[in-house]
């Protein structure tokens, strides 16, 4: 299903609320590896209840500083289904495993997180993670 990329920021900057073109993801990737070496991506699917897109967004654009702040995190990137508007995802770039499932979760920050977004989930957001095991450009 094709998403809709349209939040994105680094360490070096951001490259906020504008949709993304294929070559802006790629560049924003290379600018996280560049910046120590990103080995772990989460992904979220993140399915909001029908009408609360909007609050949605506007909780995670406030959320920003909380990921900026957080240890061992490199970038995130949130995308909006075209077919299926209430669906996201979430891609965060973490250093580790434990900078996301213990540093950030056990964080007042990840409260704070679900404060901004938890009353939009329709139900708990899906997550993995992945690392990268190929890339051709």
């Amino acid at each position: 299903m094709p998403i809709r990329p349209i939040v994105a920021y680094n360490k070096a900057g951001p490259v906020a609320f504008r949709v993304l073109s294929r070559a802006d993801r790629l560049a924003w990737y290379e600018s996280s590896l560049s910046q120590g070496g990103v080995m772990i991506t989460e992904i979220a699917s993140i399915e909001v209840k029908p009408g609360m897109e909007s609050a949605f967004e506007t909780g995670v654009r406030n959320a920003l500083p909380l990921f900026q702040r957080a240890k061992g995190c490199h970038g995130m990137e949130l995308s909006r289904s075209i077919e299926h508007p209430s669906q996201y995802r979430l891609f965060v770039s973490w250093e580790t495993l434990e900078n996301h499932t213990v540093d950030f979760r056990g964080s007042p920050d990840f409260q704070e997180w679900r404060k901004l977004v938890g009353d939009c989930f329709a139900s708990p957001p899906q997550v993995e993670h992945v690392t990268r095991v190929l890339k051709k450009s």
